[in-house]
């Protein structure tokens, strides 16, 4: 063996005596250590030169750092290059061809799209229906108490209020005549402030009715004293349309047609003051009579007893067909006209739906009176009390009559029905304003198209009759018009045309009393 000294940190500043065999073992020592990649990184310490192990410090030099960018002279000497002008003027180019491009799309898009047909003047008597209160105490406890009944009417979307006659007067005696006084039996003055007031807040419009003679024999009283009862209806409607009130209603507009200065009283349907309505009523003429009275009278409106005094089809329809083009001036009803309910001519709830269907689809302004919305029925020719609260349920456990309760449950479907309708036509111009198309008709059924512009059209199908009803709804060959093989079914009272169900228009059957409101898309 060789002798050797042992190399320790001890002797690390120890001189040594190196011989051949220390030598070897001094290598040995050297590859025994650990190379400075290999250690382990569990930065408890520091390597060589202060730095962490695993890291690593890598120096670039400054000048190889700093980047400045060309500068301006080097800038504008490569633009000035004729690859980047060619480039540029490309560039450019296509730019002002893609916006002249754009521009002559949209031009060409605008002269080729169809024209909108421009909206018809309208007034607000034309929006909506018309809703009567002929008797405040019937309707509710008097007039004090219709502005509590405001929301209910509202809920109706009714754009007219029609109150009264409510003035003071004797039957026949046209001494006793006082029409800017309130009969004490139906309310004051301050209720109809107040009446005024919250319907107005509520967009609802309101309309007095000034028949002189309301209760007796003739509206006019005798023609012996007609100058002077008109124009005591004129300065009677100037004091109550000061007073706040949207129009005044009359009876028998073709006694006097003439007679009346109403244009001195009317407004100007603007944004500060709408247009004051006159709207009078008319009983026993004809279509052609009503059309000439339309042109010939001083009356925005007017509502005639047509449908009451015609219950067939085919007169029905022809009323419809000579009088449709004065829509704006025509108001129709079913017992309206008599300042009666709809039940009256309509005995079963089923018939009812099916005429507010046809009121509301009709070209013209709905009149209903008080509980037409509702189906109530008439008892003699008494005016039927009103009834309220119909959608509150009985409570649990309490004794219920199931026919009263029956009942109540019909009001409501009645009602909900009407609401619908109402919505549906204030909503769609081809039923609010829109053109009329007679179809099929026959003694107990009839039909209609009513269409505008762009917008969905609508086909109304009702049969009133006893029996069932085949009806082949078309236009004639030479209509511009075309129909569609099928329609969808908006609203309808026959159970076997359930709603969104496709019904062919060569054969729509209906059963006896039923309706139904068909609809298909504008095709261009």
């Amino acid at each position: 063996m060789y002798g050797c000294t042992l190399w320790t940190p001890s002797l690390l500043n120890t001189p040594l005596k190196m011989t051949k065999d220390s030598e070897v073992d001094m290598k040995d020592v050297e590859l025994n250590e650990l190379d400075p990649e290999k250690q382990p990184m569990t930065g408890e310490g520091q390597t060589v030169g202060g730095e962490k192990n695993g890291s690593v410090k890598v120096k670039v030099s400054e000048e190889e750092a700093a980047f400045t960018g060309l500068s301006k002279e080097e800038l504008m000497k490569v633009a000035g290059t004729p690859g980047w002008v060619r480039t540029r003027w490309v560039l450019l180019i296509l730019f002002w061809l893609g916006w002249v491009g754009m521009l002559a799309g949209a031009i060409v898009i605008i002269v080729q799209a169809p024209r909108c047909k421009p909206i018809p003047e309208m007034h607000w008597w034309n929006e909506g229906p018309l809703y009567q209160i002929s008797d405040p105490e019937a309707f509710s406890d008097g007039l004090a108490d219709v502005p509590k009944k405001l929301d209910n009417i509202n809920q109706l979307k009714v754009k007219g209020l029609v109150l009264g006659p409510l003035h003071t007067v004797q039957a026949d005696n046209s001494n006793t005549l006082d029409l800017k006084t309130i009969d004490p039996s139906q309310g004051t003055e301050a209720d109809l402030d107040e009446i005024l007031e919250k319907a107005h807040k509520k967009g609802i419009s309101v309309v007095l009715d000034l028949t002189p003679n309301y209760l007796g024999a003739s509206p006019w009283f005798s023609n012996a004293v007609l100058n002077d009862i008109v124009n005591d209806v004129e300065v009677a409607a100037k004091h109550w349309l000061d007073r706040g009130f949207d129009g005044i209603k009359i009876a028998d507009l073709a006694s006097a047609p003439n007679a009346l200065d109403w244009s001195s009283l009317q407004g100007n349907d603007t944004e500060d003051a709408k247009k004051k309505l006159l709207m009078g009523v008319v009983k026993g003429v004809s279509a052609t009579e009503l059309s000439q009275l339309v042109n010939g009278s001083s009356a925005d409106l007017v509502l005639s007893d047509l449908l009451s005094t015609n219950s067939q089809g085919g007169q029905r329809i022809n009323a419809l067909d000579s009088l449709h083009s004065q829509q704006r001036s025509l108001a129709w009803g079913l017992g309206a006209a008599e300042g009666e309910q709809l039940s009256k001519r309509a005995a079963s709830q089923a018939l009812i739906r099916l005429h507010q269907l046809l009121l509301f689809t009709m070209p013209g302004t709905p009149v209903f009176s008080y509980g037409d919305e509702i189906g109530l029925q008439m008892q003699g020719d008494k005016s039927p009390k009103m009834v309220w609260d119909i959608e509150k349920e009985p409570e649990e456990g309490a004794n219920v009559n199931e026919t009263s309760d029956a009942q109540r449950k019909e009001f409501v479907a009645v009602r909900n029905w009407f609401k619908s309708l109402s919505d549906l036509r204030g909503k769609e111009r081809s039923l609010l304003h829109g053109d009329y198309y007679s179809l099929q008709s026959s003694a107990s059924s009839l039909s209609f198209l009513r269409s505008w512009d762009q917008s969905d059209r609508f086909i109304t199908a009702v049969n009133w009759g006893s029996a069932t009803e085949t009806l082949q709804l078309k236009l004639p060959p030479t209509d511009e018009m075309k129909l569609p093989e099928s329609a969808t079914v908006k609203v309808s009272t026959d159970p076997e045309l359930a709603v969104d169900s496709t019904v062919p228009l060569d054969k729509v059957t209906l059963a006896p009393g039923q309706g139904v409101l068909l609809h298909f898309p504008y095709t261009g």
